[in-house]
Formats: structure tokens, C-alpha cells, sequence
């Protein structure tokens, strides 16, 4: 549940951007982002690399829409937004800490945590994230490009990437788990 409420950001901005002016949405998801940083917070649990990142990436876009004014279409702002986090992604990982390891450990006792199948197991689902979100990143920019796509087929591929990198980061770590490579 950790990791799906940390893209619980992007979640509200793509639903709004369908309705509401870029700035707005940009700053909703900001708001959000920020609550689950205070949320983190409250609860003495550590801060999310996704969470930061997150907040810091809406809003520096929130400010921008802000400065620019009207005049950013949405399929541009979609691909700036889910570019932003397949960098955030990257840099979790380039920082050797991906981002899908800090909710991970938050789940498995102490003794697994600095296990060298339990840290690569955790690569390997950050680099998932890190394709669903370039995927994303290409509908976006086709949806920006050709414009005579239908909406239909950009909602379907990133329906597809999004469900295929939450399924897989459940899958993977059980698969490991019953061949008894311990991944937890």
C-alpha cells in the first residue's frame, strides 16, 4: 500500500489535467505530495526519496505554469510531469538507494534488509518503474505529437505499464520467495 500512496500524486494530477486548468493540477498534486511528506512525518517514518522528489518536481512545475501562464498543453505537461519522475526513479537508484527499497524495508524484518538478494531484488523493481514510466513518458509524447491519436489508446497503454510494474513488484519478490532465494 506504501508504494501505491506515494504516486498517489500522480494519480490526482493526471485525473485533474483532464478538467482543470495545468497550474491547478500541478498544485493539487503538490498538496498532496506535501500531506504525504507530513504525513511520513507524523509517523516517524523515514522520508521517501519518491515523496520528496515528487513534491519538489510539482511544485518547481507548479511555479513554472505559474510564471508562463496559459498555453501548455496538456499531452507537454503530462510528458514533463512523468519525465520528471523517471528521473526521479533513475536517481533513486544512481544514488544507490531505489526508491522501491525504502517502502521494501519497511515491511521485512532487519536481518533481510541488508541482504544482497533483498537490495537487488529492489533494483530490479525500480528499473520496472523506471520502463512503465518510460513508456509513459513515449505515449505522452505521441499523444503530443499526433494529436489525431485517440485518448483511448494513451489511457490503455499507460492503464498497461502502471499495472504491469504494480503486479510485477508483487509478483517478483513472492516468485523469489517460494524458490527460497529469500527476497522478502
Amino acid at each position: 500500500m506504501g508504494i501505491l500512496l506515494g504516486f498517489a500524486p500522480f494519480v490526482v494530477f493526471a485525473v485533474l489535467s483532464r478538467f482543470v486548468a495545468a497550474s491547478i493540477s500541478l498544485w493539487a498534486a503538490a498538496a498532496i505530495s506535501a500531506v504525504l511528506i507530513l504525513r511520513q512525518k507524523m509517523r516517524g517514518a523515514s522520508m521517501k526519496i519518491l515523496e520528496i522528489g515528487t513534491f519538489l518536481l510539482f511544485a518547481v512545475l507548479g511555479i513554472y505554469a505559474a510564471v508562463k501562464g496559459g498555453g501548455w498543453d496538456i499531452p507537454m505537461v503530462r510528458t514533463v510531469v512523468d519525465g520528471g519522475l523517471l528521473l526521479i526513479i533513475l536517481l533513486s537508484m544512481l544514488v544507490r538507494s531505489p526508491f522501491t527499497l525504502q517502502y521494501a524495508r519497511e515491511q521485512v524484518p532487519a536481518s533481510v534488509q541488508s541482504s544482497p538478494t533483498f537490495v537487488k531484488t529492489n533494483y530490479i523493481l525500480t528499473a520496472v518503474w523506471a520502463l512503465a514510466m518510460a513508456i509513459l513518458v513515449v505515449a505522452d509524447l505521441a499523444m503530443h505529437f499526433l494529436p489525431n491519436l485517440p485518448l483511448r489508446l494513451e489511457i490503455v497503454v499507460m492503464f498497461a505499464a502502471l499495472c504491469g510494474a504494480f503486479w510485477f513488484t508483487k509478483w517478483y519478490p513472492a516468485q523469489l520467495r517460494k524458490q527460497g532465494r529469500g527476497a522478502s
